[in-house]
């Protein structure tokens, strides 16, 4: 395969799945470029990573950072949930501008705002996306936007999972924003779940796997291609709590309800809270991937078994300290 074709460029490499998807690519052999607007802050020695300069709302920054790429990674988001409403679509138009100048696969994280109770429980690709959210319907404008890109030869791969949980995962996670505390031993887990509905998680090292394992499928996919993962069905609400317990070893860890009426009260002084305040709805009804095609496409979904992957989550969140 020509250098090109081996060579990506990650948008979003600071973050949880933009991270974990650079450095799965970094082990599969590719050349990772990271952009950030100030790569000598965030630059690791021995990370592998190729820092550029730029910034993701600037187009010529990005398309200078992809030229001779083969592979983009849109995992850029605004910090904090903020402001989704005015720089998501900006920063898409910028890599989608890049993408087709530089003729690379542009690869790009799902979410499941996306879709309304129409389209529940269980969610196939083809799922109508009628979202009664502000997130949703942006998530939605992308979609149509990716599309079109694919009918005029860019092509694009979305990967759609759960609510992620991982090494790395930042305060914009659930999991690390609000269940527990990082950098903190766990004394209390915040449920934000309703008693008796399901969930669904992904674990970020399985949906990187994913991801790099179907772009490597090359033209088994079609131009436009969408992918859902399982992940981790927490069925009831209830196994990732019972799974936080057996990795620390105390069955007896204190469990309380997120205080979603508190949320609103703090929205004001705290953005995060505000902005999680209104996609309550998908904690309140199951909602679930359906992940059929994805297990035609590779034979299986990668999947690490939940003791494992909480246990990882914890330590690279560093609430782990001091337990053996």
């Amino acid at each position: 395969m020509m250098t090109t074709e081996r060579t990506a460029l990650v948008l979003g490499a600071t973050g949880g799945i933009g991270g974990a998807v650079a450095r799965r690519l970094l082990r599969d052999g590719w050349r990772v470029r990271a952009l950030h607007r100030d790569p000598e802050r965030v630059r690791r020695a021995g990370d592998g990573l190729g820092w550029r300069q730029g910034d993701a709302m600037v187009p010529v920054e990005v398309a200078r950072a992809a030229e001779g790429t083969g592979l983009i990674v849109h995992a850029v988001n605004p910090p904090g949930y903020r402001d989704w409403d005015r720089l998501v679509l900006p920063m898409l138009d910028s890599t989608l501008a890049a993408a087709r100048e530089a003729g690379a696969r542009l690869l790009v994280p799902g979410t499941v705002y996306n879709y309304g109770p129409d389209a529940r429980p269980r969610i196939a690709e083809g799922a109508p996306q009628n979202p009664l959210t502000v997130k949703g319907r942006v998530r939605v404008a992308m979609e149509r936007r990716l599309e079109a890109a694919a009918a005029a030869g860019t092509r694009v791969l979305i990967v759609r999972a759960g609510d992620y949980f991982g090494p790395g995962t930042g305060r914009n996670s659930w999991f690390s924003g609000l269940m527990v505390r990082p950098g903190r031993p766990v004394g209390t887990v915040r449920n934000p779940g309703t008693p008796g509905v399901g969930h669904q998680w992904a674990y970020l090292p399985d949906v990187a796997e994913t991801m790099v394992r179907l772009v490597a499928a090359g033209d088994a996919l079609e131009p436009f291609c969408r992918v859902h993962m399982d992940g981790h069905w927490d069925r009831d609400g209830t196994r990732m709590v019972a799974a936080i317990r057996r990795v620390l070893g105390r069955p007896d860890l204190r469990v309380r309800r997120l205080p979603w009426s508190l949320l609103r009260l703090v929205a004001p002084v705290w953005p995060f809270a505000r902005e999680v305040a209104e996609i309550r709805p998908l904690w309140r009804e199951p909602v679930r991937l359906d992940n059929a095609r994805l297990v035609a496409l590779l034979g299986a979904e990668p999947h690490t078994p939940l003791d494992e992957a909480v246990r990882a989550t914890l330590a690279g969140l560093g609430c782990l300290d001091g337990i053996a």
